[in-house]
């Protein structure tokens, strides 16, 4: 079998560590030198990846940078991964993606899925995974989750049943429906553009669906007869009592002589003191909290805010406070208002800004109360926290604010949502164009870039999505994190670390025969997934699971297909896209994902592994 030899090949003259190697150590130093660097960098990324304090698409731009600077790469290959045909496939499926959701293909299937089934039955649990799986095979999973999550919660809600006990079937289908074919994740996307650029043929559109189609049913059946009964029940009656609002809403009378009379809510010393004013009442009539509305001499108002710290200021302010009043929803917004969930996804232009820096308020008219993230709830200093994605905002507005909170800022309404009206039409062509390319790039008519392209110009010409629209809905941070981490893989070839390390693992479970060097780069792959993203993980393996093959004188593409299937069978934690996005909106905690995904992935690595070399003998 010939070998690619990408682990052989010379660090390119005039770099920095040949320049230092030839001067003082020499040759083999100098790899040695590099190696130890490329590692120390794949340790670092690994730390990063799970701190979370960095966004991923930076993180895999520091790397690129220290890949360029020495000299390890050179642009031409740091930024091959970005200007290839895997980054335009997977940009057209986003668009196509909000095409769809423009049509109201989405609410339309919710409302079939409704009408067929209890919301909360086995038949309507069977239904949903099954709807989801069947569409996260050919839209990108984490767009999949992203879609249906408001339209679930909404459904749940309106049928009294915990949104937790729907939310993580959710993001389970859509990550298993996406080993259905080539499209359904960026893993396989990705995988495929690395395998073809060492030489194999890349994954075919329909080559992993009979094995994908097993693991979905597998993987239903597991949650309809184990995993429902682990799932938490967290119902809240008052959806502020989740965010434990109760001690820091308070009732406020303005006395005469008060400093506050006169002050409008934008500027005066509350706003200053970071209160929030949720509601105005004089002489009886409930007014607007505007921003440019004036106090007056007593008026009263219900603040939130913690209560100590208005008892530090209600002389000098010239207020009365009435701690031990019980405050309800009637008395904290008129009927028109409404105390709603927000989901902050990963398109929202809010992550990784604060509040102060959004101008929330002023901006849509909505005042921010609280927020929910991985478990724990915020609401002191609330204004200067970095929001992140999968954040859950608890938040006072009324319809028309939420429309303007979902529309500019990208926030997606849970409690509250708002429907997109169903253009059959639309529809029915976005679809028509989506098979089209789908039957073309399978049959080899055309290139898949070709076909997907093709068809998401096609979406923006019928008007079902605008262009600005179609820009805003591509995750720009994935695109990043593919290109770049391709580039890694490169240079853990170039550098001969994979060929190290593969050496290595070949030499510690050789003695297994092959089915034992693939399982255990299986189980690797699923570990580093668990502080990783699923394509950075698989992009990270694949090199050296293809040099490991080549040294057994195995098949390289069953170990390809098997790292490639292993990042979308893992389920431990909640840190893979589609997990983050419903973990604020189901109210989970992270051992409530331990403790029922754990045996799902103990479950599929098993089908996966007796399956694997049926399908792409060893």
């Amino acid at each position: 079998m010939p070998t690619r030899g990408a682990g052989s090949r010379r660090i390119r003259a005039g770099s920095i560590f040949e320049l230092a190697g030839e001067r003082t150590l020499g040759f083999a130093c100098r790899g040695h030198m590099v190696t130890v660097y490329i590692l120390g960098l794949l340790v670092a990324a690994v730390v990063l990846f799970s701190m979370e304090r960095l966004s991923v698409d930076m993180i895999t731009l520091l790397l690129l940078l220290a890949l360029l600077l020495p000299g390890i790469l050179t642009p031409s290959e740091a930024f091959a991964g970005f200007s290839s045909d895997i980054i335009i496939i997977l940009a057209s499926i986003f668009v196509l993606s909000a095409a769809l959701q423009g049509a109201g293909v989405l609410d339309w299937i919710g409302e079939q899925m409704r009408r067929h089934a209890k919301v909360g039955s086995p038949r309507f649990l069977f239904t949903l995974m099954g709807a989801v799986g069947a569409t996260s095979s050919m839209m990108n999973n984490t767009t999949v989750t992203a879609l249906f999550t408001p339209v679930v919660t909404g459904l749940a809600r309106k049928g009294g049943v915990s949104p937790s006990k729907l939310l993580m079937p959710v993001a389970f289908a859509s990550i298993m429906g996406g080993t259905c074919t080539l499209i359904g994740t960026s893993t396989n996307v990705a995988v495929s553009g690395f395998m073809q650029h060492q030489g194999l043929e890349p994954v075919g559109m329909f080559e992993t669906t009979f094995l994908g189609v097993l693991i979905l049913l597998v993987g239903i059946a597991y949650m309809m007869l184990i995993g429902v009964r682990m799932l938490p029940v967290r119902h809240a009656a008052d959806v502020r009592e989740g965010y434990a609002l109760r001690q820091y809403l308070s009732e406020i009378v303005v006395r005469e002589g008060s400093p506050l009379d006169g002050q409008s809510l934008g500027e005066s010393d509350l706003a200053i003191l970071d209160f929030n004013v949720l509601k105005v009442v004089r002489a009886g009539e409930s007014l607007l909290p505007d921003v440019h509305l004036t106090i007056r001499a007593g008026d009263r108002l219900i603040v939130s805010g913690h209560i100590g710290d208005l008892m530090k200021v209600r002389e000098i302010e010239g207020i009365d406070i009435s701690a031990d009043r019980h405050i309800v929803q009637t008395d904290l917004a008129p009927s028109e208002w409404h105390v709603s969930e927000v989901l902050v996804e990963a398109r929202s232009q809010a992550v990784g800004r604060t509040l102060v820096e959004l101008n929330l308020h002023r901006r849509t008219g909505a005042l921010a109360l609280a927020m929910y993230r991985h478990g724990h709830t915020l609401v002191e200093s609330l204004e200067n926290t970095r929001l992140r994605e999968g954040d859950v905002l608890l938040v006072q507005a009324n319809p028309g604010q939420i429309s303007v909170l979902r529309d500019s800022l990208g926030l997606m309404p849970l409690d509250t949502p708002v429907p997109q009206p169903v253009n059959k039409r639309r529809g029915v062509a976005v679809l028509g164009v989506f098979l089209a390319a789908v039957i073309l790039g399978s049959l080899g008519i055309l290139p898949l870039s070709v076909c997907f392209l093709a068809a998401a110009v096609a979406a923006v010409l019928l008007k079902a999505v605008s262009i600005e629209r179609a820009y805003h809905f591509i995750d720009w941070r994935l695109l990043i994190l593919i290109g770049g981490m391709t580039a890694f893989g490169v240079a853990m070839e170039k550098t001969g670390t994979a060929e190290l390390l593969a050496g290595a693992i070949v030499s510690a479970l050789g003695g297994l025969g092959p089915h034992g060097v693939l399982a255990g780069f299986f189980l690797l792959t699923i570990a580093l997934t668990q502080p990783m993203s699923n394509a950075a993980a698989a992009l990270v393996v694949l090199p050296v699971a293809i040099q490991s093959a080549e040294i057994l004188g195995s098949n390289p593409r069953t170990f390809a297909i098997g790292v490639m299937l292993a990042a979308s069978v893992s389920f431990i934690a909640p840190l893979e896209p589609s997990c983050v996005l419903v973990y604020g909106p189901g109210k989970y905690r992270f051992f409530d994902f331990v403790k029922v995904g754990l045996g799902l992935t103990i479950v599929l690595a098993i089908l996966v592994l007796l399956l694997l070399p049926v399908f792409w003998p060893l």
